[in-house]
């Protein structure tokens, strides 16, 4: 009798798991549909050959005219989707976590490597939200470009003046990188932090996170010499690029 009470229970148990797996959320799982690459096989793919990918929306930069630009990553690695035709309607079901099917051509622009115009997206079944990766101990390293687009995080950074080019600015942060704009005009955040002696250039991208968003109130704020945590997208320009979408002073 209890035998059967215990495979009664355990069968009850599987089928509980299996309706929740019904719920979309497919941890960013492996399995990919016929025709479709992983992120390995897409990575070894030639410049300007055509790709098939399926990946999650982690965040939406801009939609203009009927193409959308999005972060998007698996549990294998991230993939940056620049001006894919999407409709407004559609683009406003890509949800963080949204699952999508994208074909169109990689490209490289300036080290980012990318899918570019004229992607096509397909809406599809599945969720998956990636944790930041802590990525700080490889600054300046090679091996930081393996995060490339990536959800990561930076931890125990100093502030400092923000300099460029061998001039300095005389303070935390600039509007452009040039300090040619405003928060009025919505420009890019420019900052410099560094860890271990090193320094590097951070950005707030305006179109992902524009002067209304706490990330650039934060960044507008920053002292030189305080000790921030950072999460963002590891995008790639001439080397690490990142875009910052938080920022909190320790």
């Amino acid at each position: 009798m209890k035998k059967k009470l215990v495979l009664t229970l355990t069968l009850a148990l599987v089928l509980s798991l299996t309706a929740c797996g019904k719920k979309g959320n497919d941890g960013g799982s492996d399995e990919k549909s016929e025709g479709v690459m992983t992120y390995a096989e897409y990575m070894a793919a030639d410049l300007d050959s055509e790709v098939v990918i399926e990946t999650y929306v982690q965040a939406k930069q801009s939609w203009w005219e009927d193409k959308a630009t999005l972060y998007t990553q698996d549990k294998d690695g991230a993939y940056f989707i620049y001006n894919a035709v999407c409709s407004e309607a559609d683009y406003a079901k890509l949800t963080p976590g949204t699952k999508i099917k994208v074909t169109g051509y990689k490209t490289e622009w300036s080290g980012e490597i990318e899918v570019a115009e004229g992607a096509t997206i397909e809406i599809q079944d599945g969720s998956y939200t990636a944790s930041a990766t802590d990525v700080t101990d490889l600054l300046g390293k090679d091996e930081l470009i393996d995060h490339q687009n990536q959800f990561v995080s930076f931890k125990g950074m100093t502030v400092e003046t923000y300099e460029k080019d061998g001039e300095s600015y005389d303070c935390a942060f600039v509007y452009n990188d040039d300090n040619s704009g405003s928060a009025d005009s919505n420009s890019d955040l420019y900052f410099n932090v560094s860890k271990d002696g090193q320094t590097y250039t951070f950005c707030v991208e305006s179109y992902l996170c524009d002067s209304s968003t706490d990330v650039y109130k934060a960044v507008e704020n920053l002292k030189v010499g305080d000790t921030v945590d950072m999460e963002g997208y590891l995008y790639w320009y001439n080397g690490a690029n990142p875009h910052i979408t938080s920022v909190s002073v320790k």
